[in-house]
């Protein structure tokens, strides 16, 4: 069974930095696609950043430039590093990964998410 675990949240005063950790099991081969979303309450999830199976990224336009996304796959792990956090920043952040096919599928950059955490609760206040 595929597991995606986040760790890293918190609470950070604008301007300062977390970085969020996602701890994945449960698949035979790597998957294709690695990444985070965000969501507010009230809002749709929102992809943050992606990374793929040749380490090719993407991000948001948002957020281009101050987080960058990793991946180790010999570990497992992915990342999402987060400098100059701001308020609307905030957010519950979620791992995510496309790994076979089925189920409800998100799209973001060229991939088709599947399979999602619990997520991470970031706060970023002023």
């Amino acid at each position: 069974q595929v597991q995606l675990v986040e760790s890293g949240g918190g609470s950070v005063q604008a301007g300062g930095s977390l970085r969020l950790s996602c701890a994945a099991s449960g698949y035979t081969y790597s998957p294709y696609c690695m990444g985070w979303f965000r969501q507010t309450p009230g809002k749709e999830r929102e992809g943050v950043a992606a990374i793929d199976s040749d380490h090719t990224t993407s991000y948001a336009e948002s957020v281009k430039g101050r987080f960058t996304i990793s991946r180790d796959n010999a570990k497992n792990m992915l990342y999402l590093e987060m400098n100059n956090l701001k308020p609307e920043d905030s957010a519950m952040y979620y791992c995510s990964a496309e790994i076979g096919s089925g189920g409800p599928v998100v799209n973001f950059y060229r991939c088709f998410f599947n399979y999602w955490g619990q997520g991470a609760q970031v706060t970023v206040y002023s």
